[in-house]
């Protein structure tokens, strides 16, 4: 291994690396945090900031598009110059943005804030597992990622939560503020107790992969983003995802023939490796598909305000907990494969749940999805984390982490954008033969969502307007029905294949002795 630790064990293993595993831990939670507490803030920002429509959008995916653009950039430039420093100047980074996103007074500030934080994010992410890695043997990795992974999970549910309570009591920029204390924690905890640790042959970096990597992936995100709303076929989506595909297909082409390869795509010719990655990507697009509908159930048809919508969520939180911290034992006697298609399985079920959902359900009926959704999840996400790292020898930990990250942003981007163009295509279709004698403006606000429908009923009088908020609310509710179906059938499908092609041991000796680096 590669550590320079003050002090380890006769037989060279890390003595702190399970107290270095929770300072890890919360540097995660910092970038999970960030990336789902501002969900709640978006109506806010609407009327204290008079954000429009397409600053409301930018806020959000700037972090995004950053953090995922960044990631193999950021994860080469910790292997080569040190992992636990790009670790530590990334939650420097992420402590500066929040403070400053904290005070902003404007749209535009509060989206450079957002980029900033989405920069930061990029350098503390994959540093978390790839140090990781490195700090513990074969034997014990899996355990670790388990613990790695479970935190992830739960700190999806925790920010909207949190800010959800701050927006009640305090101003808006007070949920910017969530993660200071974090990030102070993590800084102090992390300086004491992690080694330091790089890529112990000094690698050249690879600055074409790196320009090539980071416009390739943002030109992709963005494609994601924009798709919903100016149409899957429309000229401008379709250039963004023709730009895309050509400058990822010049940076696989580059790596190809690189000597010191920031991404080795020969890694994609081991099915552990490959279905790992698949496996991931299929698996944060039906969860995050999902969150994003049923946030919208919560709101829209029950009514709740988002801190009771996010409450509800809640109950994920220990069972994703629990059941990630026994996946290793469940992994080591069922099979990696079973493990994960089983995981996959349960969360295509807590999907179908979903579809029974109405207007009157009781909360057990979401209770139940929800249960599913995160014991599936926590199967799920150890695994085949270790299937992508167990692939990567640990002097390139960076890259293994990096491509584990990026398959679960592009997963989460790939979700929201397929399963709610899915639902919103289906709601306007359903809406549009309620709108009789409605043009123009109206006509166009009362088909892009329940809640513009409502707005335009307002203005309607008589049985019209009382069957269009009737409609609406059926429309919506059919529109979930057939998102989650499809979600429901992806992760089933995903299920297959990981029974079919990830491997039963997803054993972390091969990567030691660097087969494939």
């Amino acid at each position: 291994m590669t550590l320079t630790a003050d002090k380890s064990t006769s037989s060279g293993l890390y003595e702190k690396r399970w107290f270095a595993l929770w300072s890890l831990c919360l540097s995660l939670l910092i970038v999970v945090v960030g990336n789902t507490s501002l969900n709640v803030v978006i109506p806010t920002l609407a009327k204290r900031l008079d954000a429009t429509n397409s600053q409301l959008q930018w806020v959000v995916a700037i972090y995004s598009l950053v953090f995922a653009g960044l990631l193999f950039t950021s994860a080469a430039i910790g292997d080569r110059f040190g992992r636990k420093g790009a670790l530590q100047v990334g939650l420097v980074i992420f402590l500066v943005g929040s403070v400053l996103a904290s005070q902003s007074h404007s749209m535009m500030q509060l989206i450079l804030c957002r980029g900033l934080m989405g920069l930061a994010a990029a350098f503390v992410m994959p540093s978390t597992l790839s140090i990781l890695v490195n700090i513990f043997p074969p034997q014990e990795r899996q355990k670790a990622i388990a613990m790695w992974a479970s935190v992830s999970g739960v700190g999806g549910t925790l920010g909207p939560i949190f800010s959800g309570w701050l927006l009640g009591h305090f101003w808006y920029g007070s949920v910017f503020l969530v993660n200071v204390p974090i990030i102070v924690l993590a800084l102090v905890s992390g300086g004491r107790l992690l080694p330091k640790s790089k890529d112990p042959s000094h690698g050249k970096l690879d600055p074409p992969g790196f320009i090539l990597s980071t416009v390739g992936i943002v030109t992709l995100v963005f494609g994601l983003i924009q798709a919903p709303e100016k149409g899957w076929a429309s000229t401008g989506t379709m250039l963004w995802f023709g730009a895309a595909a050509v400058l990822l297909l010049a940076f696989v082409g580059w790596e190809r023939r690189a000597k010191e390869p920031m991404l080795d795509v020969a890694l994609f010719k081991i099915p552990t490796f490959t279905t790992g990655t698949v496996g991931m990507i299929l698996l944060f697009s039906a969860m995050y598909g999902a969150f994003f509908l049923q946030t919208q159930y919560f709101q829209l048809i029950l009514g709740l305000s988002p801190l009771s919508a996010s409450l509800r969520f809640l109950p994920m939180s220990p069972v994703m907990l629990i059941l990630g911290f026994q996946t290793p034992k469940i992994t080591a006697r069922l099979g990696a494969n079973r493990c994960v298609g089983l995981g996959l399985a349960i969360l295509s079920s807590a999907m179908f749940t979903m579809r029974t959902m109405n207007a009157n359900s009781p909360y057990i009926v979401p209770l139940v999805a929800f249960m599913l959704m995160a014991g599936g999840v926590a199967l799920s996400v150890g695994p085949l984390t270790a299937a992508i790292m167990s692939a990567v020898p640990p002097r390139r930990a960076g890259m293994g982490s990096a491509m584990n990250d990026a398959t679960r942003e592009l997963g989460a981007a790939l979700g929201v954008a397929v399963m709610g163009s899915i639902a919103a295509s289906h709601f306007a279709t359903k809406v549009a033969g309620l709108l009789a004698g409605v043009g123009g403006d109206d006509r166009k606000m009362a088909t892009s969502s329940l809640e513009g429908s409502v707005n335009v009923a307002e203005r309607l009088t008589g049985a019209q307007a009382q069957n269009l908020v009737d409609g609406a609310r059926h429309a919506f509710l059919d529109s979930l029905h057939l998102a989650t179906t499809i979600g429901g059938v992806v992760a089933l499908i995903a299920s297959v294949l990981v029974l079919r092609y990830l491997p039963r041991s997803v054993s972390h000796a091969g990567a030691e002795q660097g087969h494939h680096g």
